[in-house]
């Protein structure tokens, strides 16, 4: 029997399946790994917003943990929406030992269109506990602002910006481009590789309200790259053009903010 490649994500639950757990499944499924999933949270909420949401209990998260280290094999994985500092440290105590292989960080920190998600303590404990355990960090650009200190105003500030964050703990740095101004022609990535190596990757911007589960496709799809062998340099550059892809092909769910569109096919290897 064919043992398929496992992969694992560590997020909230979306209901309407947008972000979250879900987007993070459905990209694992599209590029052909098989998912698994431990909750830290879930939320109630559609296309017009979220309105109502609950924290799992920590000694829940960790049975969830266990079950998963008791059972299967994990080549990579990720976490997502971490909401405080409680649930931080029980998932950081959970994979100290690196049960899971390859870990990418995606930092729900603040939305892409700036607000803050995470209160101070949690900010902190997520950047004393999971950042010097990280292979990769993914964070927006609103995220690697508040990270570093600095404004990102130019080129020069957000290859500054990547070196402050390494100095954090993660072994590699993708900022991703500012995407929430229309007049922006293409939305550019700068990524610093542990080996000191750098670059910039980018693809036109497209103007759309699905956008939902952007940043958790990115991520989960650098894991699923990374569970099936290629370098962390190659698995960034495939998720860009998988991420890109999806929200380029929109499908109709939901009546405002909808979700991006995993059902592509593409041609990517």
């Amino acid at each position: 029997m064919n043992e398929f490649i496992q992969v694992l994500t560590i997020a909230g639950s979306d209901s309407d399946g947008s972000a979250g757990a879900q987007a993070d499944l459905k990209t694992f499924m599209a590029r052909g790994v098989y998912g698994m999933s431990v909750l830290t949270a879930a939320v109630a909420g559609n296309s017009f917003g979220i309105h109502d949401s609950i924290n799992m209990p920590a000694s829940f998260i960790k049975s969830q943990v266990k079950d998963i280290k008791d059972d299967f094999k994990v080549s990579a994985f990720k976490t997502g929406m971490l909401s405080d500092s409680e649930i931080i440290h029980t998932v950081a105590d959970a994979i100290k030992d690196k049960p899971f292989g390859t870990f990418v960080l995606d930092p729900v920190i603040i939305t892409k269109h700036g607000a803050m998600l995470l209160e101070a303590e949690a900010y902190q404990t997520l950047i004393d506990e999971l950042f010097p355990l990280a292979d990769l960090i993914t964070p927006n650009f609103y995220e690697a602002k508040k990270l570093s200190g600095l404004n990102l105003e130019n080129k020069e500030e957000i290859i500054k910006a990547a070196h402050k964050l390494r100095n954090l703990g993660p072994k590699n740095i993708m900022i991703k481009g500012e995407h929430s101004d229309d007049s922006i022609s293409e939305v550019e990535d700068y990524v610093l590789l542990e080996d000191g190596q750098s670059f910039w990757i980018s693809e036109p911007y497209v103007k759309t309200d699905h956008i939902n589960g952007t940043g958790d496709t990115l991520s989960s799809c650098i894991v699923a790259e990374i569970a099936k062998g290629h370098t962390t340099e190659d698995a960034i550059k495939i998720a860009k053009t998988f991420t890109y892809n999806a929200i380029k092909h929109e499908i109709a769910v939901g009546h405002k903010y909808g979700p991006i569109n995993h059902f592509i096919k593409d041609d990517i290897q």
